[in-house]
This record gives structure tokens, C-alpha cells and sequence, in this order.
């Protein structure tokens, strides 16, 4: 999780492509995904984000992400297979409409959640906050807060780990094979996180009105995000993807 949101260097299209047209991708390919109904459509949405990844250069953390994220999709799947009652059962307490529900849920969860951390890994988060600010027209105050909060992402996970070790040298067995055990043991360090989460968020607050926060614009720039052909033909495929997805 540290490295999950670092920006990774590199040349293609993607890299020198707008900010704001890379996250409209990836809002399509999560609006697609929502949209689709069949398999076949869910997974070559997938399929295109592993490849916008290996274009990217991203290939390696766009399949361990995909591999991090199908974890949760199976336990995503489990649950829907307990909820889901209605239908045939086919094994022990599962039914035909529970699993079908459940490997829609997973995949829609794997496919919504690649394409936006994909994004992120090959846009820099200043880039994004500016782009915002100029082609959105965002106030620079709520642009600042959502990248910052991206920010904040891999210092808190850390954090988390560094207060995991401490916790590991006094003795704490966090490498427990029970998961609720480990549950359990996780949730006091909630407390310590939350004192370091907070004073990290003042710190960073004072920092950035001593630099003049209040008194910056969209005209505060040096640096101009103008649309380019590339940009335009990536907002096409949004609209292509997006209409594949209603369809199918």
C-alpha cells in the first residue's frame, strides 16, 4: 500500500495526456461497469484497464493490484452466496442466483476499483490539483483537499505499519492465523493512527497557509493544462465505453 498511489515515471500517451481526460477514463470505465449486465462486457472492461496499465508501464502494480482486489472480490462473493437465498441450490448453501449475483458483484468491484488507482499511478497529484482548478473551474481550496486526501493514502498506511512493528516488538501476535483474532487486535492502534492522522492534518494545515494558500487562484499557475488530440480522441473512447456498457 505505500507505493499504491506513487507517481511512475514514463513517456506514453497517458503520461502526457490532460489529468482531467485520464480520470474521465476511468469515471467511464466505472460507469460502464455499473451499466453492464454480461460477463463478456465486464471482463473486457477489465481487460482494457490491464492494458492501458501495461501500455503505461504499470503492467507489474496493475496485476498485483488486480490480484489484491479479487481477494476482496471473493469475500465480496462469499457474502452475496449467504445473502442471496432465492433459486436452485447447487452446493451446500449456495444457489444458482447467489452465485450469479456474487460473481457479478466481484467483478464489478475488481473493474470499478483498477481503472481510478491505475489513473492516479501514472498522473501527478499536483498535476491533477492544477488541471482541476484550470479546466474544471474548481476552487483551488476543494481541488487542494481531494488531492491531499490521495496523499495522505500511503502516509497513513505507513503510519499503520510502522505502529504494527512497534506493536510486534512488544510481543502483540499480529501474525495470528484466526482473522478475527486479528481483528481484535487491530482495532486499538485505531487510536494511535487517529492522534497521528490528526496532528499530520494540522501540521499540513499550518504549512500551507504560511505558503499563501488563501491567495491562490486559478491564475496562480505557471503551468497551463491546455486540451490536446489526444485528449479529445481518450474523452471518445470515454463516450464509446460508456455506450458498449449500456448496451451489453
Amino acid at each position: 500500500m505505500a507505493g499504491l498511489l506513487e507517481y511512475s515515471e514514463g513517456s506514453t500517451l497517458l503520461h502526457r495526456a490532460n489529468p482531467i481526460s485520464k480520470v474521465a477514463f476511468a469515471v467511464a470505465v466505472c460507469i460502464a461497469t455499473f451499466l453492464a449486465n454480461e460477463y463478456l462486457t465486464l471482463v473486457l472492461l477489465l481487460a482494457l484497464v490491464l492494458l492501458a496499465g501495461v501500455y503505461a508501464g504499470v503492467g507489474k502494480k496493475a496485476v498485483s493490484l488486480l490480484l489484491a482486489f479479487s481477494s476482496l472480490g471473493a469475500l465480496m462473493f462469499l457474502v452475496q452466496t449467504v445473502i442471496v437465498r432465492a433459486g436452485t441450490p447447487v452446493f451446500l448453501w449456495v444457489t444458482d442466483r447467489g452465485a450469479d449475483t456474487g460473481a457479478h458483484v466481484a467483478l464489478r468491484l475488481v473493474t470499478f476499483a483498477l481503472p481510478l488507482v491505475l489513473m492516479l499511478t501514472v498522473t501527478r497529484l499536483t498535476d491533477l490539483t492544477n488541471a482541476a482548478v484550470e479546466v474544471l473551474h474548481l476552487p483551488y481550496r476543494y481541488a487542494f483537499t481531494i488531492t491531499t486526501a490521495l496523499r495522505f493514502v500511503p502516509i497513513f498506511s505507513h503510519e499503520m505499519s510502522r505502529i504494527v512493528e512497534a506493536q510486534t516488538a512488544r510481543g502483540v501476535e499480529f501474525d495470528s492465523g484466526n482473522p478475527l483474532r486479528k481483528l481484535g487486535l487491530m482495532m486499538p492502534l485505531a487510536a494511535p493512527l487517529l492522534i497521528t492522522s490528526v496532528s499530520k492534518a494540522d501540521d499540513t494545515a499550518l504549512a500551507a497557509e504560511q505558503r499563501g494558500f488563501y491567495l491562490r487562484t486559478r491564475e496562480s499557475s505557471y503551468k497551463r493544462y491546455p486540451m490536446a488530440t489526444r485528449d479529445y480522441a481518450i474523452f471518445s473512447l470515454c463516450l464509446v465505453v460508456i455506450v458498449l456498457g449500456a448496451i451489453f
